[in-house]
C-alpha cells in the first residue's frame, strides 16, 4: 500500500463552517443559545413564512471582518447576499441565504506547523456569510426523521481554502489553526461537539508530477480534528483502490462514520448551477465604508503568532513551549497570571504543561475547568521560588490542592511540609546517614565517588523529602571532604 501510495499525490482542500458567537440568529431576533427544546427557537422568519422579511445582523459582519484582518485578507465592499435554492427537510424556505458573489471576504491565507516544526503557507480563497439551516435527527425516531428548527438562521462564517494541503496531517494542522484564530478572535467558541465549528473535506488524488486535479469527493460535516483526519485518510485508500483498478472515482458528496471509520455515499456531488443561485431580493448590497472596518480593526486582539513571538521575546521560552502556550488563548491567559505570581516563565511553563496538563487530561477537563486556578498554582510556584518547599514536596502539595480547595500555604502549614533549611540541622542529619552508612562512607573514601547520590538520597529520605537540596549537596560535599 505505501510503495503504490508513492506513486500518487493528494490533493486536499477544506470547507469550514464556523457557527458565529452572536445572541441572536443572522437575519432575524431568535436566539442561538445552544441546548434549548427543539423548535423553542425558530422564528417566523427563520421559517421563510408568507410576508416577513430578513433584518441583517450587523455584528456578523463585525466577525466576519475580524477573521478577514486576521488572514490578511481583502474586505469587499459592496457585499452582497444571493439566494442558494434547494430542497431539503430541515430547510423549510426550500432556499438558504449566502453568498456568491462579492462574499464579504476574499484571498489571504495563513501559516501551519507541523509535527516536524516545517512550516507552510496556506491560501485561503474566501470566507463568506450564510444562515445554517435546521438539524435532522434520526437516534429518537424508529423509522421515521424528527425536524428541529432551532439552528435554522443561526450565522455561519464558510472558509474556503485553496487545494494547498497535502496530507491529513496538514489538514488537520490547518484546521487547528482555524479553531484557534476564531477563539482568539471571540467569533465563535469552535466547541465540534457542539456543531460550533464543522468541516467538508474535498479530497482527490492525482500521479505524482502531473498538474492535473483529479476528481474530488466531498465528505460533509466532519466533527472532530481526530474524525477528519481519520475520513481524509480512509478517503485516500478509498480513492487510491478505484485508480489502481484502472477505474474513475464519482464525483459525489461523502458522509463519514465513526463507528465503521469509512466515508459512504450521500449523493451525486453538485454545482453551483443546480442551485439556481441569483441575489437575494429581500436584502440590499452592504457598503462596509473604511470608517467602519477601522472601528472593527482597533478592536483586533492579540492573535497566537503574535503572542508566541511575544513569549520567546518576553519570557525567554523555547519555541516549542511558546507555540504549545500560545494556541489556546485561555491556556495563554491562565500561563500569564500564574507568572505575575511565580515570577519565572519556565517553572510556570513546565508545570502546566507537565503536572497541570496531566491531571486535566486525566479527567478530561480543559483549562477553563482547573481545579487549581491560576493564582493558587502561582503561589504554589512561589513557594518552590522561595525555598519553602521543594519542587518533589511541591507535587505532594499539587495532588492535596487538586482535591481540595485548599490553598497551597495551608496545605504546607497543615502537614508541616514546610522546608528544612537550618544548616545545623541538615548537619545533624547527614551526620546520622554516615555514622548509619559507615561500609557505604569507607567505600566513597576509597574511591566510589558515585555514592555520593546514594548518601544525598539517604539525607532527603531522613528529613522526609524537607530538606532543602541545594543545600544538602553542598553542606554533604563538604562533609565528606572532611
Amino acid at each position: 500500500m505505501d510503495k503504490k501510495m508513492s506513486e500518487w499525490e493528494t490533493v486536499i482542500g477544506l470547507e469550514v463552517h464556523v457557527q458565529l458567537a452572536t445572541k441572536s440568529k443572522i437575519f432575524s431576533g431568535a436566539s442561538t443559545l445552544f441546548g434549548s427544546a427543539p423548535n423553542t427557537q425558530a422564528c417566523n422568519i427563520d421559517l421563510g413564512m408568507p410576508g416577513v422579511l430578513p433584518v441583517l445582523n450587523e455584528e456578523v459582519l463585525k466577525m466576519a471582518i475580524k477573521f478577514g484582518l486576521s488572514i490578511n485578507a481583502n474586505i469587499n465592499s459592496p457585499t452582497q447576499f444571493a439566494r442558494k435554492n434547494y430542497f431539503y427537510p430541515d430547510l423549510p424556505k426550500g432556499y438558504q441565504i449566502s453568498q456568491l458573489d462579492n462574499p464579504i471576504v476574499e484571498g489571504g491565507g495563513l501559516e501551519i506547523t507541523l509535527k516536524d516544526g516545517s512550516k507552510k503557507k496556506i491560501r485561503i480563497t474566501r470566507a463568506h456569510l450564510e444562515e445554517d439551516a435546521g438539524k435532522s435527527l434520526h437516534e429518537d425516531f424508529e423509522g421515521l426523521t424528527g425536524i428541529d428548527l432551532n439552528r435554522a438562521g443561526t450565522p455561519l462564517l464558510e472558509i474556503v481554502s485553496e487545494p494547498d494541503l497535502s496530507s491529513p496531517e496538514e489538514a488537520v494542522a490547518y484546521l487547528k489553526k482555524i479553531h484557534s484564530i476564531i477563539r482568539y478572535l471571540e467569533i465563535s467558541d469552535g466547541n465540534m461537539a457542539e456543531g460550533s465549528m464543522r468541516c467538508d473535506a474535498n479530497v482527490s488524488l492525482r500521479k505524482k508530477g502531473s498538474k492535473e486535479l483529479g476528481t474530488r469527493t466531498e465528505t460533509k460535516n466532519v466533527n472532530s480534528f481526530k474524525f477528519v483526519e481519520k475520513a481524509i485518510q480512509h478517503e485516500i485508500r478509498r480513492q487510491m483502490k478505484v485508480l489502481e483498478s484502472g477505474k474513475r472515482v464519482t464525483q459525489e458528496t461523502r458522509l463519514y462514520d465513526s463507528q465503521l471509520d469509512e466515508t459512504r455515499p450521500m449523493r451525486s456531488k453538485e454545482f453551483a448551477n443546480d442551485y439556481r443561485y441569483f441575489p437575494e431580493p429581500d436584502l440590499l448590497p452592504v457598503i462596509l465604508d473604511e470608517d467602519f472596518i477601522k472601528s472593527v480593526k482597533d478592536l483586533m486582539p492579540e492573535l497566537s503568532e503574535e503572542k508566541e513571538k511575544r513569549f520567546i521575546r518576553e519570557y525567554k521560552l523555547s519555541d516549542y513551549d511558546a507555540n504549545v502556550l500560545s494556541v489556546d488563548p485561555n491556556l495563554s491567559n491562565f500561563f500569564e497570571e500564574v507568572v505575575v505570581r511565580s515570577r519565572n516563565p519556565k517553572l510556570s511553563a513546565n508545570w502546566i504543561m507537565g503536572e497541570l496538563s496531566a491531571f486535566l487530561n486525566k479527567e478530561n477537563l480543559s483549562i477553563l475547568e482547573t481545579k487549581v486556578d491560576s493564582i493558587n498554582l502561582g503561589n504554589l510556584l512561589s513557594r518552590i521560588e522561595d525555598s519553602t518547599i521543594s519542587g518533589k514536596i511541591a507535587k505532594e502539595v499539587f495532588e492535596e490542592m487538586w482535591n481540595s480547595e485548599k490553598s497551597p500555604d495551608e496545605i504546607i502549614q497543615e502537614k508541616g511540609l514546610k522546608q528544612v533549611t537550618d544548616s545545623s540541622e541538615i548537619e545533624k542529619i547527614i551526620n546520622q546517614v554516615l555514622e548509619q552508612n559507615q561500609s557505604q562512607l569507607e567505600k566513597y573514601k576509597s574511591g566510589k565517588e558515585k555514592l555520593f547520590g546514594f548518601f544525598v538520597g539517604q539525607v532527603m529520605k531522613a528529613s522526609r523529602g524537607k530538606a532543602n537540596p541545594e543545600q544538602v549537596n553542598k553542606l554533604l560535599e563538604k562533609r565528606l571532604k572532611e
